[in-house]
């Protein structure tokens, strides 16, 4: 059994897969991190994803459901904390409704974690001297798939979800109510339209076969 000290191995495809689903965003970093809720006096070990601007906790490795999540979109900073005797690092990160602390298994799991974090929510690599080539190499990479999701997510979002427009005389055609957006994307989009419409037809989670979200209006 994999231990939280050792370098961590990504999780089997199957439940990648599943993750993928339920979550519906992207997977940029994943990892061991102890975690401590401010008023909270205890570490707890999570096996952690970052995905989009969500960090999802779940309690085993090979867990397909998470059992916390925490947005980040309200980050305001993320201070580190002097190094314990250990070597483990450790760093606040202040939200507006809160705070929560990190602990890594050493000084170069903290940077990276770090480092992502403030890629995917500032939107730019932080200009951190100790940061090795290949990890701002992987910041970069991360930061173009983040901004390439935002524009789409804004630009789906600000499109018209009216579906009364004449169908296309081509059969292989998709109707209007089609987007290439995930599952999360598609429910945001709903919620911040709701005058547009109620329904979006997006891929599915196998990238073979289209889902459909619906939003109800509850009286």
């Amino acid at each position: 059994k994999e231990q939280p000290g050792e370098t961590p191995q990504p999780a089997p495809r199957r439940i990648f897969h599943e993750r993928q689903r339920i979550t519906g965003l992207p997977l940029y970093f994943q990892g061991y991190l102890s975690v401590r809720h401010s008023r909270c006096q205890e570490f707890r070990v999570y096996w952690t994803e970052l995905r989009g601007t969500m960090l999802f906790f779940y309690d085993d490795k090979k867990a397909t459901t998470y059992s916390q999540k925490l947005d980040l979109s309200a980050l305001t900073s993320a201070t580190n904390v002097y190094p314990d005797e250990n070597g483990s690092a450790q760093f606040i990160l202040m939200l507006s409704n809160g705070e929560l602390e990190l602990k890594a298994n050493d000084h170069e799991c903290g940077k990276e974690w770090k480092g992502f974090i403030l890629t995917v929510t500032e939107l730019s690599v932080p200009p951190d001297q100790s940061l090795l080539p290949e990890q701002l190499r992987r910041m970069h990479e991360v930061l173009e798939k983040e901004k390439e999701r935002r524009m789409m997510l804004n630009n789906c979002s600000s499109a018209s979800l009216n579906r009364k427009s004449p169908p296309s005389s081509t059969s292989t055609a998709l109707p209007v109510c089609f987007y290439a957006v995930s599952r999360q994307e598609a429910i945001e989009m709903l919620e911040k339209n709701p005058s547009c419409g109620n329904l979006i037809l997006r891929p599915g989670s196998d990238s073979k076969n289209y889902a459909i979200t619906i939003r109800y209006r509850l009286d």
